[in-house]
């Protein structure tokens, strides 16, 4: 018989969780106030039409307000609260620290997982190998990933710090949601350049706020359940050599939160590769 494994007390914990009205986002804001923190859900709304490659479940997911799940937080009993930002205006960042204090107080924990994920190559535009839209490089696939995947981590991380070492505080958790690999993305290859970059910037938080007690990591996630699983998707993990498993958000999200308890004080500086 599996034995349930304990929620992590994250009790007086303060935490802003980005793209957090689904997916990943979502149920990392739902296990963190089930362990006790307060949260404050970013999210920004999408309109996404669904066709062939993008099923209807996940374009009502991206479109729909984290209201909705800041009330399902709150029935339960925990506190939270939900902010529209579009985090590709630096000005957000520092508002939503300043609605997190109004609201709870001084946030201790960040999670990076918003993402202005887009699919685009070099060699090939038209469809990817999963029957997705695929789009040459340009400007514009480049930006719409790395001003929310990349310079939007660094400033939320940034702005963490700034608040956290003028208050003195001496505990904090930082995780960033990534994906692709050293090696690259082919075919989301902004994608992937964007998340080395948030890699990149989680690494340097890990060893230069380390002094004031914060720890930084990067959650690697398998193929996700969020609601964009084709058939073609699910074909493509059985039959891979390197692809073990298609997780459930909630199972990211047991271990985001892992990371940002006391259990896990000792685990720093790494990208954390879930199988």
């Amino acid at each position: 018989m599996a034995v349930p494994t304990p929620q992590p007390d994250l009790s007086g914990h303060i935490a802003l969780v980005t793209g957090a009205n689904h997916g990943i986002g979502a149920a990392t804001a739902r296990t963190l106030a089930t362990s006790g923190a307060a949260v404050l859900l970013s999210y920004l709304r999408l309109r996404i039409q669904p066709g062939p490659d993008t099923s209807t479940t996940y374009a009502v997911a991206r479109a729909h307000p984290a209201e909705e799940v800041a009330e399902e937080i709150r029935s339960s009993g925990a506190q939270a609260e939900a902010v529209e930002a579009d985090l590709r205006d630096a000005i957000t960042v520092p508002m939503l620290f300043d609605q997190a204090e109004r609201a709870f107080g001084p946030v201790d924990i960040l999670v990076n997982n918003a993402s202005g994920w887009t699919a685009d190559s070099f060699a090939s535009s038209g469809t990817d190998r999963h029957g997705r839209s695929l789009a040459p490089v340009s400007a514009d696939t480049i930006d719409a990933v790395f001003d929310v995947d990349a310079r939007a981590s660094a400033l939320l991380i940034a702005e963490f710090a700034r608040r956290h070492i003028g208050r003195h505080a001496d505990w904090g958790r930082i995780v960033g949601l990534t994906s692709g690999g050293p090696l690259g993305f082919p075919e989301e290859v902004s994608y992937g350049a964007a998340k080395a970059a948030l890699e990149n910037y989680t690494m340097s938080a890990a060893f230069e706020l380390a002094p004031y007690g914060v720890t930084a990591n990067a959650v690697h996630p398998p193929v996700t359940d969020t609601g964009w699983i084709t058939p073609v998707v699910r074909e493509a993990v059985e039959s891979s050599d390197d692809m073990f498993h298609i997780a459930s958000p909630e199972e990211v999200a047991d271990v985001v939160a892992f990371l940002c308890s006391e259990r896990a004080r000792l685990i720093t500086a790494n990208v954390i590769r879930l199988r």
